[in-house]
């Protein structure tokens, strides 16, 4: 989602239904996402789709350099119109489609923004894939993915994105939005979650497999693991072993882990 910020010009920047654009215009829940973050370890920070500002200008006052990426060129002239500090660090790209390379090199940096809904979880996935540079996460999503992403094995909400996130990141659910302090309201809460990627985020197995090992669960997440997983031809005597007994909903990360070893060993 994008920003909305309580200034004379605050209805220059028309929603855009085909972004997924809701500003936000409470200037709290702003102020509380920006303190989320610890700012520790890293210099930079990346706010994606800044909207109008209304988080930009709380980052602002942080001891951080501060980045927007932005696709809305519409959003992108009145930050430059009206945050003049943010100088020449406003991407007018696509997050998704950006190597962020180009601006951080090899530097870590923070992630944090009010996400479009369409590709919040694609924006999760990417920062999963950067895992290595961004120590830590804050954003705001539907309220039922961030839900999700933070769930605990055995919880029907729990799945791909639990698993994976929490494979190399500590997940807390922070805190609700209700609809009306949007600008158009979405139908839906949302909820603001926060990622500390944890100290040893390399995995005991091979990190390729694992991701496959988890969206094949759960692409048929009510079979055992025994059935949803037939396409890696397991051998009968691994497919012995009680973990392929379980659904995937019941495994842990670390169970996963598990599984991802012994499927290798079986290779």
């Amino acid at each position: 989602m994008a920003n909305h910020p309580n200034n004379s010009n605050q209805h220059q920047v028309r929603a855009k239904k085909y972004l997924g654009q809701h500003f936000l215009n409470d200037e709290n829940i702003a102020s509380k996402i920006a303190d989320s973050l610890s700012y520790e370890n890293y210099k930079n920070i990346l706010e994606i789709g800044p909207g109008m500002g209304v988080l930009t200008k709380y980052l602002l006052k942080k001891d951080i350099i501060t980045h927007v990426i932005e696709i809305d060129t519409e959003s992108v002239d009145f930050l430059k119109a009206n945050y003049l500090n943010l100088n020449d660090r406003i991407i007018e790209k696509d997050f998704l489609k950006y190597d962020l390379k180009e601006i951080f090199n090899d530097e870590p940096f923070a992630v944090i923004g009010n996400f479009p809904y369409n590709i919040s979880s694609q924006i999760l996935f990417k920062t999963l894939e950067m895992r290595d540079q961004i120590p830590e996460f804050s954003g705001m999503f539907q309220k039922e993915v961030a839900l999700r992403i933070c769930s605990k094995e055995g919880s029907k909400v729990y799945g791909i994105l639990s698993v994976l996130t929490q494979a190399f990141y500590e997940a807390e659910y922070l805190f609700t939005v209700p609809p009306h302090v949007f600008n158009p309201p979405p139908k839906v809460d949302s909820g603001v979650l926060f990622l500390k990627r944890k100290e040893n985020h390399t995995l005991p197995c091979d990190e390729t497999l694992f991701f496959k090992v988890v969206k094949t669960g759960f692409q048929q997440r009510r079979k055992t693991l025994r059935n949803s997983l037939k396409t890696f031809n397991l051998s009968d005597n691994l497919k012995a072993n009680a973990i392929f007994d379980l659904r995937p909903e019941q495994l842990s990360v670390e169970q996963f882990i598990i599984l991802t070893q012994l499927i290798e060993k079986d290779h």
